[in-house]
C-alpha cells in the first residue's frame, strides 16, 4: 500500500508537494518515515544518490524514488507492495507534473506549498491502493526495460557514507597544528619559559668573560 508520497526539487532538496496529509493519530507514526523520505531527498540534492531510479529499504518499508527533469518523486510503500507498481505510480505523477509550467519549480520557496499537485497525488494514490484491480494487474504484467534492474540499498549504508563524508570534510577544514621541534607540548612550554632566561645568563657570562680577557691583556 502507498503510505507517503513526496515530490521535491533535485537542485536543493526542497519538498514541493506531499499528497495526502496525515494528521490523525493513527497515522502519526508515519511522521518518522516522512522525515526519512526528506533525508533521502536531501541526499539526492547533494549528489550522494546518483541513480535516477532506486529503492531504499528502511525497516519494513521500501522508499522508491524517481528523478526526472530536476524533480524527485518519492513513494514509501509497505515491503510487500510490488515495486514495479510503485514505479508506475511515480511515473504517472511525473507525467502529470510535466504538464505544469516548468518555471514554477524554481519560483517555489516554501516547503510543500505546491498544493495543486497534492490533489493529483491523492487521486493516483487511491488508484494504486488495491494491487488486484484490473488496471494494476495489467501494469504488473507489462514488461518494460526500466523495470528489469533497479538498484536496492539499505538506509544504514547511506547513513554510514554520510558520516564518513562529514568526517573527511571536517578533517580537511581543520587547521593542522604547527610543527614543533620539541615533539611534546609540555617540553615546548618549558622551553618557551626558560629559553629567554638561558639566553640572558649565557650573554652575561660571555660579557664577563670578555671583560676579564680584555683586562688581562691590558695588565700584560
Amino acid at each position: 500500500m502507498v503510505k507517503i508520497t513526496i515530490v521535491g526539487r533535485a537542485s536543493d532538496g526542497l519538498p514541493l508537494a506531499q499528497g495526502l496529509r496525515y494528521v490523525n493519530e493513527e497515522n502519526s507514526y508515519l511522521s518518522f518515515y516522512k522525515q526519512q523520505a526528506e533525508f533521502i531527498l536531501q541526499e539526492i540534492s547533494k549528489g550522494a544518490l546518483s541513480h535516477s531510479m532506486m529503492t531504499i529499504l528502511i525497516d519494513h518499508y521500501c522508499f522508491n524514488f524517481l528523478v526526472e527533469n530536476g524533480v524527485v518523486y518519492i513513494v514509501v510503500c509497505e515491503f510487500a507492495y510490488p515495486r514495479k507498481l510503485a514505479f508506475h505510480y511515480l511515473q504517472d505523477i511525473q507525467k502529470e507534473f510535466d504538464k505544469f509550467d516548468k518555471t514554477l519549480i524554481g519560483k517555489i520557496t516554501k516547503p510543500y506549498s505546491f498544493v495543486k499537485l497534492d490533489g493529483i497525488i491523492a487521486r493516483f494514490s487511491r488508484q494504486y491502493i488495491d494491487t488486484r484491480t484490473q488496471a494494476n494487474l495489467s501494469k504488473l504484467n507489462l514488461k518494460r526495460k526500466q523495470d528489469l534492474e533497479i538498484v536496492t540499498e539499505e538506509v544504514s549504508n547511506i547513513l554510514e557514507r554520510r558520516r564518513n563524508s562529514e568526517t573527511i570534510r571536517r578533517l580537511r577544514v581543520r587547521p593542522e597544528p604547527a610543527s614543533s621541534i620539541w615533539c611534546s607540548p609540555r617540553l615546548e612550554v618549558i622551553a618557551m619559559k626558560w629559553t629567554p632566561i638561558m639566553i640572558l645568563v649565557i650573554t652575561s657570562i660571555a660579557l664577563i668573560w670578555a671583560s676579564l680577557v680584555l683586562t688581562n691583556d691590558f695588565v700584560i
